[in-house]
């Protein structure tokens, strides 16, 4: 999380990516840490997955992912 809010300082937009069990640790770190970070979270486990379903996960990302990146934030 401090590296997005780091690269997004230098003006490199980014967004934080995160399987969904951590959405609610995320969301409480950011808003201790003041960082309003652009976040997409997908679906867990991520470990042990084939090359085939990281690409699928990665697929169903993505409109999340250029959403964030390309709006407001």
């Amino acid at each position: 999380m401090h590296d997005i809010d780091d690269l997004e300082r230098r003006g490199i937009p980014s967004v934080f990516v995160a399987s969904e069990p951590f959405r609610s640790a995320a969301v409480t770190q950011s808003e201790a840490l003041g960082l309003d970070v652009a976040r997409v979270f997908v679906e867990h486990p991520i470990q042990d997955r084939t090359d085939d379903e990281m690409r699928a996960i990665a697929d169903q990302a993505l409109d999340a992912l250029l959403a964030q990146i390309t709006g407001p934030n």
